[in-house]
């Protein structure tokens, strides 16, 4: 449109390093509405390319417990005012969130079986299953400047770069064709924030369904439960989709949206070390209290008959320990059951808690009672351990 204005009375004048030709009007001056709109425009776009401080950090681990410590010492010791990508993954391992009952969520029997770690994260949220095939996003940031839409946004543009439409869906989510690929939670501070994130690219979906099963007790909580939702793994829609593809993917999209860019720092055991503070968190995040002991007050009604009799038995567990036992039975042997329930009141509600109570009730009843009823109280022991 300029361009149409240009005749042979023109001004050349000298602006952001660039020759640009101005028109020269009927009184010979030159159009300052015209230089007035250029200066806009060109204001417009310097500001809309203006760089933003970003930080991107790759982890070397796959321990879960490194893996979250790093997580929180991003978050609460470095600055704020840096955008901040963080890309990491566990081998295989339960995360539940804050607010949740492992004993609920999980198959603990079975990961304790298969060396599968339990992880309780300072975030809210529903359980999830993590392994190699999985990859974890942590968006951080000023608290004012959190913004979980941008995040989830630079999440599925990524995606896409592969030909695959992810979209994002209800609160947490990101979705491709109707069924997830990614979860999502969050954590607020007074003046910080992250946001962060599954990407489900190879996941063992059978592993999944087998350690997120629990039986079917009549277990009540009140913690929060986890909603089950059909899920899927991104390499089902494209086969160049893997962690390490992903991962550039994900940080070039972050760089873009930001117009900056910085030097990737991996984080190994040597930089770890160097850290004390992510040591300090590691050691309170692999501690039996924070990812036990934390769960709120639930209870465990539990039944079964064995050829001596019926038993019905009733724990009331609070931050990870049995503050109540009632068993009602019918076995002819009452001062076995009185004992049981003693001993099970105030251990901690583990196999190895429940063992240590069997244990001291079967050495307090042994000169009191029959030898029949040693048998009795393993057998009942034996039961109780496979139930928790």
């Amino acid at each position: 449109m300029i361009q149409s204005l240009f005749s042979k009375n023109s001004i050349i004048l000298k602006n952001f390093s660039n020759l640009v030709k101005f028109p020269i009007n009927s009184f010979g001056k030159i159009n300052e509405k015209i230089i007035r709109n250029f200066h806009s425009e060109k204001k417009e776009e310097k500001k809309q390319k203006k760089k933003t401080p970003v930080k991107v950090f790759i982890s070397k681990f796959d321990n879960p417990f490194w893996n979250l410590a790093t997580e929180e010492w991003l978050l609460l010791d470095n600055d704020p005012h840096y955008r901040t990508l963080f890309l990491w993954r566990n081998s295989p391992t339960v995360v539940i969130g804050k607010h949740q009952n492992p004993w609920k969520e999980c198959n603990l029997s079975k990961m304790e079986q298969n060396q599968v770690f339990l992880s309780r994260r300072k975030s809210g949220g529903g359980a999830v299953y993590q392994d190699l095939g999985n990859t974890n996003f942590t968006f951080l940031s000023a608290k004012e400047d959190y913004a979980k839409e941008i995040n989830s946004k630079i999440i599925c543009d990524s995606i896409a770069k592969f030909g695959v439409k992810a979209e994002i869906s209800g609160r947490n989510d990101i979705t491709v064709n109707g069924m997830k690929i990614s979860g999502s939670a969050y954590k607020i501070t007074p003046d910080r924030a992250f946001h962060h994130g599954t990407l489900m690219i190879s996941v063992d979906l059978n592993a999944l369904s087998q350690y997120l099963t629990v039986n079917k007790e009549k277990l009540k909580s009140k913690g929060v439960d986890s909603v089950r939702s059909r899920v899927t793994n991104l390499s089902s829609f494209s086969k160049d989709i893997t962690h390490d593809s992903l991962s550039k993917s994900i940080i070039q999209t972050f760089f873009d949206f930001y117009n900056s860019e910085c030097q990737i720092q991996y984080l190994d055991q040597k930089f770890v070390d160097q850290e004390k503070k992510i040591k300090e968190y590691y050691e309170f995040l692999q501690d039996w209290n924070w990812r036990f002991g934390a769960t709120p007050r639930f209870s465990h009604e539990m039944s079964t008959r064995f050829d001596w009799g019926l038993i019905d038995i009733y724990l009331c567990v609070n931050q990870g320990i049995i503050e109540e036992a009632k068993i009602y039975s019918d076995a002819l042997y009452s001062t076995m059951i009185d004992e049981l329930t003693k001993f099970l009141t105030g251990v901690p509600y583990t196999k190895a808690g429940i063992r240590s109570a069997i244990k001291q009730a079967s050495q307090s009843t042994q000169l009191e009672m029959p030898k029949e009823s040693q048998k009795m109280i393993q057998e009942f022991g034996d039961w109780l351990i496979k139930k928790i």
